[in-house]
C-alpha cells in the first residue's frame, strides 16, 4: 500500500505513431519483456489501451511456482493493486459528494470523533493526505499482525492508538489510514460492505469483470500469489489479510480492468468533469486520490501501488487518451523503469533494451568487498557479505539483498534503484539512490 515509484521526467520531441511504427513497437515492446522474463527481472503484466481500444497486452511469469509446478501467467490473472484502490474509494466519495450526501468540509468528528484531530480534519484533507493522521502500516508491529484478520473496530483502535503526525493541512504526508477510514465512512452512509458498493457504484457502470475485494489468494480464480527474488530462485511472500487494508489497497484486478476504470473516470461515466478535475488538482506532490506523473513534456493522471510483493503502476494521459497498467506478483527491476520503458516505445523515443549482463566475481574478488562499513553521512550500518556466487548488501534492521556486478568494482540491486560504487584500495565505497553516500570499511 505505500508509493514510493514516480515516472522519471525524459526529455525529448513528441512523434506521432503511425500503422508502421506501431508494429515495430509491438516487436520492441515484445524484446524489452522477452529480456525481462529470461533474465529473472520481473514477473509483469501490461495493458496499453488509446482511445479505449487495447492495443498491447502481455504477461510473462508465473501465477504460482512451488516444488510440483509452475502456473505461467496470462493478461487475464489477476493481482492484489494495493495503492491503487485509493483512486476507487476517491471516486466513491466524490460520488457521495456530488449526491449531497458528504462534503469536501464535512469532518472526520462526524463519523470517528475518536481519532485525534478529528474535529478539525475534512474529507478533503483526508483524500489529498493533509489529515495528519498517522500511518499505522509505517510502525515496525505493522508486520506482526498483517496476516491476521482484524474488525473495523480493532483497526480503528489501531488508528487512534498514535499521536498526529501533523495539524491537519499544515502539510502533506501519504498515509494509508485515511482511506481506510474513508472506505468505513462508505459503508456507514450506504449500509452496505464495501465489495457490494463498489461493484454497484463502480465495476457495474465501467464494464470492469476482474476486479474485486480481494481475499485469500485463490489460484482456481486466477489469482497469483507473489514473490521475491532471493538467491536466484522466486521465494513466495506471506498474504497480507485483505480486511486491513481495506479502501486503502484490498483490491484485485488485471492491466486491462484499470484501464477500463481510468478510461470510465476521465470519460466522465463514474463523476462529473469538475470532480476529476479537483482530483487531478496538486499540492504538495498530491492530488485527491492521484498523482501526476510526468514523462517526456506530457502529464499523466493515476497511481501506483504496492502490497506483499505486488507492485502495481496506472497512468492516463489526457491529451493522448492514453491509458497504461502494469501489475507485478514478483520485481527484481524497479517497475518505474518497466513503465519508462513502456512508454518511451510507445512514444518513439531513443529506448535501449537493457542486457543485465553481469560480471562474474572471482574468489580473490570477494575479499575487497566484504565487511561491514558504516558512513558519517547518515546512521546506518551496511554488511557486505557472500552468498554463494554473488554479493549481498544488508543494512542494518533490513534484509539482505542480492548485488549484480555490471562494471568492475560497481554493483546494482536494480529493483530499488541501488547502485555501490567501491573503491578496495581505500576500503570504502559509495551508496547511491537518488542521493549519494560515502560508506568505509570498519577497522
Amino acid at each position: 500500500m505505500t508509493v514510493k515509484l514516480t515516472f522519471a521526467l525524459l526529455c525529448a520531441s513528441f512523434i506521432s505513431i503511425n500503422l508502421s511504427a506501431q508494429t515495430q513497437n509491438k516487436a520492441k515492446l515484445d524484446s524489452l519483456f522477452n529480456a525481462l522474463d529470461v533474465n529473472h527481472k520481473s514477473m509483469v503484466s501490461v495493458a496499453v489501451s488509446q482511445k479505449g481500444k487495447l492495443i498491447y497486452s502481455k504477461a510473462i511469469g508465473y501465477s504460482l511456482i512451488n516444488d510440483q509446478q509452475k502456473l505461467p501467467a496470462t493478461i487475464n490473472t489477476r493481482y492484489r493493486i494495493g495503492s491503487i484502490s485509493k483512486m476507487f474509494t476517491g471516486t466513491m466519495i466524490f460520488q457521495l459528494i456530488e449526491a449531497g450526501k458528504l462534503g469536501l468540509n464535512t469532518k472526520l468528528s462526524s463519523y470517528f470523533p475518536q481519532i485525534p484531530n478529528a474535529d478539525k480534519i475534512t474529507i478533503g484533507e483526508m483524500l489529498s493526505h493533509r489529515s495528519g493522521i498517522f500511518n499505522f502500516t509505517n510502525d515496525s508491529t505493522y508486520v506482526s499482525y498483517m496476516t491476521q484478520q482484524k474488525s473495523e473496530a480493532e483497526i480503528v483502535n489501531i488508528i487512534q492508538k498514535y499521536k498526529p503526525a501533523f495539524e491537519p493541512d499544515s502539510k502533506s504526508e501519504y498515509s494509508n489510514s485515511n482511506f481506510i477510514l474513508l472506505g468505513y465512512i462508505l459503508e456507514k452512509i450506504y449500509k452496505k460492505p464495501y465489495p457490494a458498493i463498489l461493484k454497484e457504484k463502480v465495476l457495474t457502470p465501467a464494464g470492469l469483470k476482474n476486479t474485486y475485494y480481494g481475499g485469500k489468494t485463490n489460484i482456481k480464480n486466477n489469482e497469483a500469489y507473489s514473490y521475491s527474488y532471493k538467491n536466484s530462485n522466486w521465494i513466495k511472500e506471506p498474504e497480507t489479510d485483505m480486511s486491513i487494508p481495506g479502501g486503502a489497497g484490498a483490491l484485485v484486478s488485471t492491466p486491462a480492468d484499470l484501464n477500463l476504470f481510468i478510461e470510465a473516470l476521465f470519460e466522465g461515466k463514474l463523476i462529473s468533469a469538475s470532480s476529476v478535475k479537483q482530483m487531478q488538482t496538486i499540492k504538495d506532490g498530491f492530488g485527491m486520490a492521484m498523482f501526476m506523473m510526468p514523462f517526456d513534456l506530457k502529464k499523466s493522471y493515476g497511481h501506483t501501488g504496492g502490497i506483499d510483493g505486488f507492485r502495481s503502476m496506472l497512468n492516463y494521459f489526457p491529451e493522448d487518451q492514453l491509458a497504461v497498467a502494469a501489475c507485478t506478483n514478483g520485481d527484481n527491476y524497479n517497475l518505474n523503469d518497466i513503465m519508462i520503458g513502456i512508454l518511451s516505445i510507445y512514444y518513439n523515443k531513443p529506448y535501449q533494451i537493457p542486457d543485465f549482463k553481469s560480471i562474474a566475481i572471482s574468489d580473490a574478488d570477494f575479499t575487497l568487498y566484504t565487511g561491514i562499513y558504516s558512513s558519517k553521512e547518515i546512521p546506518l550500518k551496511i554488511t557486505i557479505g557472500k552468498n554463494s556466487s554473488q554479493l549481498t548488501a544488508q543494512a542494518t534492521g533490513q534484509s539482505a539483498f542480492n548485488l549484480e556486478q555490471t562494471v568492475k568494482n560497481i554493483f546494482k540491486y536494480d529493483a530499488a534503484h541501488i547502485e555501490i560504487d567501491f573503491d578496495p584500495a581505500q576500503h570504502q565505497f559509495t551508496l547511491k539512490q537518488g542521493k549519494s553516500y560515502l560508506f568505509t570499511k570498519d577497522k
